[in-house]
């Protein structure tokens, strides 16, 4: 369980299968299912399978994914933020999702502040972009303020739902 950023009062760490139960959570929240989408996350195995399938995979195939984000002081898990390389956009894209008692205490622009220098520094990506949809207006002002400008709307998926998609060069 490898520490990746440690900010004034954030761990981002590496997932292991032993997070399952805080992903099943985390991902059957009304904000994750309205603004990220529902991943089929019922139980304990559908977790442990999304971490085994989704960062943890990542780690080894890209040498980065989607991390853990917990309490400096107490390693109380809040969310996950990290770099996702996703088939259908050329850059690499971060992402960001806290459990909703932990929003509004600037908790997510600490840690998505922390993983751009990570990205820009340690991983020296040439670019980095994010999407979100349009009616994720505290995403929006979160990528704004850590430095990604829009760029363009993008169609995704079967139902081809349209995204905003935000950059920025490193």
């Amino acid at each position: 369980m490898a520490t990746i950023v440690e900010t004034e009062r954030l761990i981002l760490r590496e997932f292991t299968v032993d997070d399952a139960s805080f992903i099943l959570n985390l991902l059957n929240t009304p904000t994750w299912m309205q603004f990220i989408g529902d991943r089929g996350v019922r139980n304990i195995d559908d977790a442990r399978n999304y971490l085994l399938k989704g960062p943890i995979k990542s780690y080894e195939t890209n040498g980065f994914g989607l991390y853990m984000v917990a309490l400096k002081k107490t390693e109380t898990p809040i969310g996950m933020c990290g770099l996702i390389k996703r088939d259908f956009l050329e850059n690499v894209d971060i992402g960001f999702a806290l459990l909703p008692e932990f929003a509004g205490k600037n908790y997510a622009y600490e840690i998505a502040s922390a993983t751009v220098d990570y990205a820009r520094n340690a991983l020296k990506l040439p670019r980095l972009v994010a999407i979100t949809t349009e009616d994720n207006a505290h995403s929006i002002k979160l990528l704004q303020k850590i430095g990604l400008t829009f760029e363009k709307k993008i169609k995704y998926g079967t139902e081809e739902e349209v995204l905003l998609l935000f950059g920025m060069d490193m």
